[in-house]
């Protein structure tokens, strides 16, 4: 089978498509024909191996692991002997290691049912997306209905997933985009939405319950300034490949500290992938309550292009790889 495969680390050039042997279920695994795949940030880091602290687990001088790609959907081929729940021919979709690739292996709690008014390249575009913004809006914010939440880099691949994920809340939101995003934003929920290039939303009156950081293109004061007295900021990646990684790591250390002295709570945002949260977005994808927006769409062989698109910071909605 055909896999994109790197053995060192830097720009998208490192990415080769190779064939490779084919992967045999494990157990309590299923091997799943891919239809799509999407891409996220985290391949790009784990592409170049930074920030530094990265490699701490992807590995120090080269990556430990040759494959990229974690947002999956496809058919199930083969099921492991300890299987159950899924067989051959059921569509799913989840988040997997190596998902940029013909054929996967994954646990089978790391994959849900497909839903079937969504078409294989939107429910791939979900997984992680769609985990970062509910974990991030539920178990970071608490975020609750009635609330005002403010969303910056609504139109991105996180960003459009959680202006409609706090709709689904109950929550009302402002969305921050750039000029040609306006309409697209206001269109999947969004009550207001703020042109940065036109007007600055630290300027303005309102004030939120919740603020969802993912750009990190203004300082903290800026948010905090918003941001209501008992008021929740979260923060979630931001910078592009040139961001020095001392400038990261100074923003964090910032916001722990500071978060000590004030009644703003100021917390970051890592997904954690489980099978109930897949279920769930699965449901709001079932009930229309989530409709994944697809930006560009490449074949297995461009996945350097498409990762070099996202690295550019200006992808409306997701940026998925076809293979159907």
């Amino acid at each position: 089978m055909k896999a994109i495969v790197y053995y060192a680390y830097g720009p998208a050039d490192v990415l080769k498509l190779e064939e490779v042997r084919k992967p045999t279920p494990g157990d309590n695994e299923v091997l799943i024909k891919v239809r799509a795949a999407a891409v996220n940030p985290l391949d790009w880091h784990l592409m170049r191996g930074v920030p530094g602290f990265v490699r701490l687990f992807a590995g120090m001088r080269r990556p430990k692991r040759t494959r990229l790609g974690v947002d999956v959907d496809g058919d199930v081929e083969l099921v492991g002997a300890a299987v159950e729940g899924f067989k051959p021919g059921d569509a799913v979709f989840g988040a997997v290691e190596g998902a940029f690739a013909e054929y996967v292996c994954a646990p089978v709690s790391s994959v849900v049912t497909k839903p079937q008014n969504v078409s294989y390249e939107q429910s791939a575009a979900v997984p992680i997306g769609g985990l970062t913004a509910l974990q991030a809006l539920r178990d970071k914010a608490k975020l609750q209905s009635g609330q005002k939440v403010l969303i910056n880099g609504s139109s991105g691949g996180v960003g459009m997933l959680a202006v409609q994920i706090s709709k689904w809340m109950g929550a009302t939101v402002t969305g921050i985009c750039s000029t040609r995003n306006v309409d697209l934003v206001r269109g999947i929920g969004a009550e207001w939405v703020v042109d940065y290039t036109r007007e600055d939303f630290a300027a303005g009156r309102e004030r939120y319950d919740v603020i969802f950081d993912l750009v990190g293109n203004r300082p903290l004061a800026a948010f905090r300034s918003v941001l209501n007295p008992m008021g929740v900021f979260v923060a979630c990646g931001g910078g592009g490949p040139e961001t020095p990684a001392g400038h990261l790591l100074a923003g964090m250390i910032k916001q722990l500290v500071l978060g000590w002295f004030v009644s703003q709570r100021l917390v970051g945002i890592l997904a954690k992938r489980n099978q109930e949260d897949l279920k769930l977005l699965s449901k709001l994808m079932t009930s229309g309550d989530v409709t994944p927006v697809i930006d560009r769409s490449y074949r297995l062989s461009e996945v350097p292009q498409a990762i070099r698109y996202v690295e550019q910071g200006h992808a409306r909605g997701k940026v998925v790889i076809a293979l159907e």
